[in-house]
């Protein structure tokens, strides 16, 4: 899930929980379906970031992964033959 959806479904649960007044129905509460989509789109927003951060870029000093935060070089040097 993306951060888009995460956005979409915060936005929908804050509709569904504030702005819908409707009559109850047996079993099913409009306001709590708000407030779950409304925890559902924040978590995916959490998690979006923290996987986003992780993944954030290429050999980066200190990426996730990495334990000393260097990289790795290898360097070949040409010689001449006489």
């Amino acid at each position: 899930m993306g951060i888009g959806v995460s956005i979409f479904l915060l936005a929908v649960g804050a509709i569904l929980a504030f702005a819908v007044s409707m009559e109850p129905v047996a079993g099913i509460s409009i306001d709590t379906i708000g407030i779950i989509l409304m925890v559902v789109g924040a978590l995916g927003i959490v998690l979006s970031m923290v996987f986003w951060s992780s993944w954030g870029g290429f050999n980066r000093a200190g990426a996730a992964g990495t334990t000393t935060g260097t990289r790795e070089r290898t360097v070949v040097q040409d010689r001449d033959v006489v």
